[in-house]
């Protein structure tokens, strides 16, 4: 599915979703930007070419990228070293920003990427926790979900809690909790529900209201004022498509 933004500048929907990720980081200022997935890569190298130029990225390993580079390419100045170590000291200070994937999400936020079924005896083995439970309760937390779906947006609560929701933390222990957006290749929501329960922002262009409760296991919060996820300008489109990813790795990761 693709929209008009002009005579000749059709929009996809991949792109309205790059597009929707770099808005996750608007106004973040001097945090890095950790973006884990193709389109939250481009989003967030979007943000730093436009509207937050104070956006640190990395190499994807071990530099932060003075520069811009292309999906696939190394940066071509290099303004610092970010080793493991370093990286997770930034987030425990809470200087990141991550953009995660999940597996499962419950109405409140808790994330699962680390098995399927019962925890004694999981039918599928995932990732693990990785770094989930840092991620959410000391630093800025997003995430991006390719296909969304009520696989992933699950009835009741997560299998295992690997990202840590609302209302699991109390006190001192949630005074530094701060989950974000969600992006997914149909909307955008957020956490701003009774309870910080999961609220619909935005649909993309094409899709409708009705679709996304259908492809969400749990009753969404529905403000009455539903937008229409912004589309690139022209300049934005040009970035996209000639300078971070010309390639188009972005329409293998949603398509249409």
């Amino acid at each position: 599915m693709t929209a008009s933004i002009g005579a000749d500048l059709a929009v996809t929907r991949a792109e309205y979703c790059v597009i929707a990720c770099a808005e996750a980081w608007r106004g973040d200022g001097e945090v890095l930007a950790a973006a884990m997935g193709t389109i939250p890569t481009l989003g967030a190298r979007l943000a730093k070419l436009t509207f937050a130029p104070d956006l640190l990225i990395t190499d994807g390993e071990a530099q932060l990228a003075a520069d811009v580079p292309a999906l696939g390419a190394a940066p071509a100045a290099v303004e610092g070293a970010l080793p493991y170590r370093k990286h997770l000291e930034l987030v425990a200070m809470g200087h990141r920003h991550v953009m995660m994937g999940a597996s499962q999400l419950d109405r409140h936020g808790n994330q699962n990427i680390s098995a399927i079924g019962d925890w004694s005896r999981p039918t599928r083995q995932l990732l693990g926790m990785r770094g989930a439970p840092g991620n959410t309760v000391n630093n800025p937390t997003s995430y991006w979900i390719p296909r969304h779906s009520p696989r992933v947006f699950v009835p009741g609560t997560v299998d295992v809690v690997s990202g840590v929701g609302y209302g699991r933390l109390h006190g001192a222990a949630a005074r530094f909790q701060d989950l974000r957006r969600i992006v997914t290749d149909l909307a955008v929501l957020d956490f701003g529900g009774d309870g910080h329960a999961i609220r619909l922002l935005s649909v993309h262009p094409g899709v409708t209201v009705d679709q996304v409760i259908a492809a969400t296991g749990f009753p969404l919060v529905l403000p009455s004022d539903i937008a229409s996820t912004r589309a690139p300008s022209a300049e934005e489109l040009r970035l996209i498509r000639e300078v971070l990813d010309p390639r188009g790795a972005r329409d293998r990761e949603v398509r249409g």
